[in-house]
């Protein structure tokens, strides 16, 4: 937490968590938050606090994800999720304008469905991926209107990450597991309560009514241990001019080959990362013609139609498809945001139905090109109980 953070971090008590939530739905059209849904944490809007995961906890390997019960009261205590922000902001599916012919042919853009929004759970990992985003759609020389216009409505609130999975690696890509940066209100979940920190107008407005006092020195250096647990347990990628130097690293043929009789090229990795922005154009013309919509869809660089180019394919085979996604993703967007497209989140190796580790190939991979081989940090620990 940085210094601005730490000027008035106040204390909620956990019975009083209901009335926070209770400040979102009146002060926002809707309240996200993480939720369990077919046997994974999904985030979808709330009605109510007993649909948070409350007693839940995760675990992941990799190609893994498992939920199980502890019985705890503790609602934040699953680390990761199956997705993250991207789909509320930078919609999967999204008709953009539409074209009506005939004699009163006219063209209208199809308004953004931009609802103010409470965003209830977010990990530092996430809020790193949503600044990568914003980035690309805000940030590149040409802003998109319609992300632009949910962006501006989301209200986030933010929960430090007190342990660390076996997939996390945030620690490695300098965006966590401690929140810096990109929240309106930030929690650290401690038994009897949180420790709250309103880094915003907006926020303090929120939490005015609440009355909250100061959290006690003792409460703060719990919330500053558990942390600190998280970042013992995580997992250690290479530094990040490491990851810059592999576009012009002599890398193996033999290493591609070998992750190719791997990859599925299924685009999972693509679908669960929080900061992939890939999309394609559709078109869709009703057999009568009378109406043609255009809009776009999530593409992933796995996909064969995504390097096709005037009758040809550019990445057809595995091993170079894998190759452009973990280059770009580690390596190339350094040229790009002066940063790797990585956030350390570990989504991409807990699904990967195919068991690829991106921390151990960006590891081999730069020890091919004369780096450091990987170390392990820690285990899938439980928090600290503060």
């Amino acid at each position: 937490m940085t210094e601005k953070t730490r000027q008035l971090p106040l204390f909620l008590p956990r019975e009083l968590f209901p009335e926070l939530f209770a400040c979102l739905q009146k002060n926002f059209d809707r309240v996200v938050g993480p939720i369990v849904h077919q046997h994974a944490v999904v985030y979808q809007e709330l009605e109510s606090l007993a649909q948070l995961p409350q007693g839940f906890r995760d675990t992941t390997e990799a190609g893994q994800y498992r939920l199980y019960t502890t019985g705890s009261f503790r609602l934040f205590d699953c680390v990761s999720s199956a997705q993250g922000i991207k789909p509320w902001l930078f919609l999967p599916e999204e008709p953009l304008w539409q074209l009506s012919t005939g004699v009163d042919a006219s063209f209208e853009s199809i308004p953004v469905d931009a609802l103010s929004t409470a965003w209830v759970g977010a990990r530092a990992c996430d809020l790193a991926g949503l600044n990568l985003l914003d980035k690309h759609f805000l940030h590149n020389g040409c802003v998109d209107e319609r992300y632009q216009k949910r962006r501006e409505k989301l209200f986030v609130v933010a929960v430090n990450c007190h342990r660390s999975l076996a997939t996390c690696f945030c620690a490695s890509t300098a965006d966590g597991p401690e929140v810096s940066a990109g929240f309106d209100l930030l929690l650290d979940e401690l038994n009897q309560g949180f420790v709250l920190v309103a880094a915003t107008d907006k926020a303090r407005s929120a939490i005015a009514a609440l009355e909250l006092s100061p959290a006690t020195a003792a409460q703060i250096a719990a919330a500053d241990v558990g942390r600190e647990q998280a970042r013992k347990q995580q997992r250690v990628m290479p530094s990040p001019h490491k990851l810059a130097e592999l576009q012009s690293a002599n890398l193996s043929v033999e290493h591609w080959q070998e992750v190719a009789e791997r990859c599925l090229t299924c685009g999972n990795c693509t679908a669960v990362c929080p900061s992939c922005f890939c999309f394609r154009a559709t078109d869709d013309t009703p057999i009568t013609g009378e109406q043609h919509q255009h809009g776009r869809q999530w593409d992933s660089c796995f996909s064969d139609s995504h390097s096709y180019i005037v009758g040809s394919q550019v990445h057809k085979t595995a091993e170079h498809k894998y190759r452009q996604w973990l280059l770009h993703k580690l390596s190339y967007w350094f040229g790009q945001y002066g940063r790797s497209g990585c956030s350390g989140c570990g989504r991409c190796i807990s699904w990967c139905p195919a068991g690829i580790d991106l921390v151990a190939e960006a590891n081999r991979l730069c020890s091919d090109a004369g780096g450091d081989a990987e170390s392990v940090r820690g285990d899938n620990g439980g928090p600290y109980d503060g």
